[in-house]
């Protein structure tokens, strides 16, 4: 099993980012919210980051980030 993230554009609305997972090669990227598995409830920020808390937790856990523009080029999106 891969563990990578990458904050990218959510697909409903293409300015608000938020965290992404895969984790198997090849797979789309899904919002943290798909995995339940994996998911925290998000902090009571306003305006906060969608997925910062699983960001938090998934980093402690030896999860990798890619950079936004690493993870668009694999251009697989869910």
């Amino acid at each position: 099993m891969i563990k990578e993230m990458a904050w990218l554009p959510m697909q409903e609305n293409k300015e608000e980012m938020a965290l992404h997972l895969r984790t198997t090669p090849y797979q789309p990227w899904k919002p943290y919210t798909s995995f339940p598995e994996y998911a925290v409830p998000d902090h009571p920020i306003p305006a906060g980051s969608k997925g910062y808390a699983t960001f938090q937790k998934l980093r402690l856990q030896g999860w990798h980030l890619l950079s936004t523009r690493q993870a668009s080029l694999l251009n697989y999106y869910a």
